[in-house]
């Protein structure tokens, strides 16, 4: 079983976008998400310019910026959590709630830069149930083989914004979801938010 920094490390690769398409956009890019394909494109792009400027804070800061705006935080969150949600108190809850992004955050920025170099290719999409769509691609270090990526994006609003990744073959919600999962039976509820916290 992957670890809880392995498998959100493959999140933290897609919302902050260490790979990055062919063409660069400059840093303040705004992210085009009225097309699912686009709307991948133009993320990774964003997040990619943001780690080449070597600025480490002002890469988390971007970072925060483009998940809040361009991942289905909530949904997320209580997908990873929803076995317990029904044992769980309002403010356990809200306290996980806060704790969820500045984890993300807080764990992965250092390791964004190892892939500056890194390349995404939108291959296709395909729609999904509801007003979902799973936009396929490749992710490719220099000298590396490509590795797969397929991302679940969501229409929230007029825009679309990202539920899940597989990559490689790993469902990073699922493997997520076991990890916190493993946490909170050996500790408790508490003990998983304090650790995201500490992270954080």
């Amino acid at each position: 079983m992957k670890t809880v920094s392995g498998t959100l490390a493959a999140l933290a690769l897609a919302t902050a976008g260490l790979v990055a398409p062919t063409m660069i956009a400059p840093a303040a890019a705004a992210v085009d998400n009225s097309d699912p394909q686009r709307f991948v494109e133009t993320l990774t792009t964003d997040g990619f310019a943001a780690m080449r400027t070597g600025d480490k804070a002002g890469a988390k800061s971007r970072f925060r910026a483009l998940l809040a705006q361009n991942v289905a935080v909530d949904e997320v969150g209580a997908r990873l959590i929803r076995r317990w949600l029904p044992t769980i108190s309002p403010a356990q809850k809200a306290a996980y709630d806060s704790a969820l992004p500045a984890y993300i955050v807080g764990t992965y920025t250092d390791r964004l830069f190892e892939y500056a170099n890194a390349t995404v290719k939108v291959i296709r999409t395909q729609p999904t149930a509801g007003d979902g769509v799973d936009v396929y691609s490749t992710v490719t270090k220099p000298g590396a083989q490509p590795i797969p990526a397929v991302w679940s994006v969501t229409k929230v609003g007029g825009g679309y914004k990202v539920l899940n990744l597989r990559v490689g073959g790993i469902n990073v919600a699922m493997a997520q979801a076991a990890d916190f999962d493993s946490v909170i039976q050996r500790q408790g509820f508490d003990a998983l938010v304090k650790m995201m916290k500490a992270r954080g």
